[in-house]
């Protein structure tokens, strides 16, 4: 399969305030089923760019597409429920709610997104069956699913993140550095387990890190310098066109 899930096309972005751009890129797709390796040096963009890819920040200039349709041509409430109807979103800090149990929080999305609810509920016979699955696949034992998120470890945590995003297999599953906080043996078990579990939803998958050393088990590898037109010294700061420092 190799329809285009993202589409980014001369894409513009700066921070209200600033006189400068921090983001020009010319062209991004993403393909359905495709893991997309996503690293930089802390400080690039790529929190930001993750953003603009979920609908959250909008362009300055150019489009961001999910399935074909432009994040900018939506509403504030359109975009919010596009959202959460396409995306799985594992943020670097997980966010989940802490008062409420591990069931409850994989459930979450689906509780927002008619469409998300029915592809769990066609895929398991329920809503609670389909987040039991995707827990007991993440490998979390079924006497923690009733405990409330505050009382999880980090690990435990990231599992629980990992689960909500792909219930309801979103179009496009978003992870910005998950494993951060993860010693080498549960990186790398939990990276192939998001890829795997990725491919069974038939899910395209967006994974940052600056740790290039899982880069290898994905599809594909960009670097966000590489393909971000707007040049930097060595504070960071925007250089102009002839590379002298504005």
């Amino acid at each position: 399969m190799t329809d285009t899930v993202l589409a980014l096309r001369d894409l513009c972005f700066r921070w209200p305030g600033s006189g400068q751009d921090c983001l020009q890129i010319a062209h991004v797709q993403v393909q359905a089923c495709e893991s997309l390796f996503l690293y930089g040096p802390s400080g690039c963009g790529k929190s930001t760019l993750l953003s603009l890819m979920a609908g959250v920040l909008q362009p300055r200039a150019g489009t961001v597409s999910l399935l074909g349709r432009s994040w900018s041509d939506m509403r504030a409430g359109q975009r919010d429920q596009y959202r959460v109807d396409h995306v799985g979103y594992i943020f670097q800090q997980f966010n989940l709610l802490p008062y409420l149990s591990v069931l409850d929080n994989t459930m979450a999305p689906c509780r927002f997104s008619p469409p998300r609810a029915r592809v769990a509920i066609e895929q398991s016979g329920s809503l609670l069956a389909a987040a039991e699955f995707w827990l007991g696949g993440m490998g979390l034992p079924a006497s923690d699913w009733l405990r409330p998120a505050r009382d999880l470890s980090v690990g435990q945590q990231q599992r629980v993140a990992a689960a909500r995003a792909l219930i309801g297999a979103p179009a496009l599953v978003i992870a910005d550095e998950p494993t951060s906080a993860l010693d080498d043996d549960r990186r790398n078990a939990f990276v192939e387990l998001l890829l795997s579990s990725c491919r069974a939803t038939r899910s395209a998958l967006v994974f940052v890190s600056h740790d290039r050393r899982i880069a290898e088990r994905f599809d594909r590898q960009l670097g966000l310098p590489d393909v971000n037109q707007v040049q930097a010294d060595g504070t960071g700061k925007p250089l102009a066109p002839d590379g002298e420092a504005p």
